[in-house]
């Protein structure tokens, strides 16, 4: 299975869940896609922190604690793995080595690992079949923005704008499915929009 390494590319407010943000991961390099993964807002905030070395909270958060524990007991993050999808929910895992050299796995969420990573520098991943099930162009993007495609003939949908469309019916019945019903309502008038 192959890996591939991500980065963190910011934060932002979740708009299809109240209270929570999503983070976006993001491959290396051009035609990046990117990975939002929603996660709570106290996560956000401890990743933002480490993220933003010149904020310095008076006393440790959660994952800074992680990290003191850690160091104590010899042991080095090695890197984080994101290598599950389930209904829209990711996995992932903690690699770390202890001071005897043992490799330790840890089952982690996607946001506490990513809050640790950040913290002692180590590198993200995501398995490949992920990306391609989850991750998104910054021309999908772009489209699920409300932005529309080159238009061929006046009234007819291009090539790539019939795709966009494809693209967004499968987000519609993935956000059914997961009964998040106010992205579902977006994404059907996002339809309407680019439907001639």
């Amino acid at each position: 299975m192959q890996e591939i390494e991500i980065t963190v590319k910011g934060l932002s407010y979740s708009q299809g869940k109240s209270g929570a943000y999503a983070l976006i991961l993001a491959e290396k390099g051009p035609d990046a896609r990117k990975l939002p993964v929603v996660i709570g807002g106290a996560e956000a905030q401890s990743i933002a922190v480490a993220l933003e070395k010149s904020i310095a909270p008076p006393r440790p958060m959660t994952h800074d604690t992680w990290q003191n524990m850690l160091d104590e007991l010899g042991t080095q993050i090695e890197k984080v793995l994101i290598h599950r999808l389930v209904n829209g929910v990711f996995y992932a895992s903690i690699y770390a080595r202890n001071e005897h050299g043992a490799q330790l796995i840890f089952d982690s969420r996607p946001s506490d690992a990513v809050a640790l990573a950040v913290r002692v520098d180590c590198p993200i991943y995501v398995l490949a079949s992920i990306l391609e099930q989850a991750g998104i162009t910054e021309k999908e993007e772009r489209v699920a923005d409300g932005v529309e495609g080159d238009v061929a003939e006046e009234g007819t949908p291009s090539e790539t704008e019939a795709d966009s469309i494809a693209l967004l019916e499968k987000q519609l019945e993935e956000a059914v499915e997961n009964e998040d019903y106010e992205l579902a309502a977006r994404l059907r008038d996002r339809i309407d929009k680019l439907k001639p």
